[in-house]
């Protein structure tokens, strides 16, 4: 009798523990959970997430479209930003618009103290004219002119030193009644160097007319 034919011949251990494992693993296969595979997730969706409403999904299509993809291009979008946001200061600059002037421009307090200088007459103002003339009387090889622009000169000078002294006092008069608990800080030689320019180069454009009080 052969010994394949022995049912008592004895079976290898090894032989016992991997048909033990075996099963072991079929049944842990048996209690899986079972997934649909036929189951879509939205290409837009990450995975383990929600899927996005179409409204984010097209929101978030546009933002990645308009995202710069190089350096040049993102460089060029800075220009043009900066572009635009003169445009508007300028156009600001030119109809008083607060929302777009400069930082130095802004608020009320500065507001008013431009309309004060242009609700009056100042005599800087017409410093740059004088300047000319005298220039001009002081280059002419006349003694008497050279002493008559050496002489107008000087009045000028203080003139605008007086008239300036003068309406930087009742500004900041006016400023502290009108702005008590306001930073009046810088607001009066804001004033005087708006002074100093003629009517109609001054920027921002004035708002008032002469005589009109603020």
């Amino acid at each position: 009798m052969g010994l394949g034919s022995n049912p008592w011949h004895p079976v290898p251990l090894g032989f016992v523990f991997r048909s033990r494992a075996k099963e072991e693993k079929a049944q842990d296969a048996d209690k899986a959970p079972v997934t649909d595979s036929t189951q879509t997730r939205h290409p837009e969706a990450p995975k383990g997430r929600p899927t996005p409403k179409r409204s984010e999904a097209q929101t978030q299509r546009r933002s990645v479209a308009n995202t710069p993809t190089s350096r040049k291009e993102a460089a060029k979008r800075q220009r043009d930003e900066r572009r635009a946001a003169l445009e508007k200061q300028r156009q600001a600059l030119a109809g008083g618009d607060e929302r777009y002037l400069p930082a130095r421009d802004k608020g009320p307090v500065r507001k008013f103290a431009r309309d004060f200088i242009d609700s009056r007459f100042n005599i800087a103002e017409f410093f740059l004219p004088m300047a000319v003339v005298i220039l001009v009387l002081s280059m002419v090889q006349v003694p008497a002119l050279q002493n008559i622009a050496l002489l107008l000169w000087l009045v000028v000078i203080v003139l605008i030193v007086l008239d300036s002294v003068v309406t930087g006092v009742r500004l900041k008069k006016r400023l502290t009644e009108r702005f008590p608990d306001t930073n009046r800080r810088g607001a009066v030689a804001y004033a005087l160097m708006r002074s100093l320019q003629m009517r109609r180069l001054r920027l921002p454009k004035p708002q008032v007319k002469r005589g009109e009080r603020p």
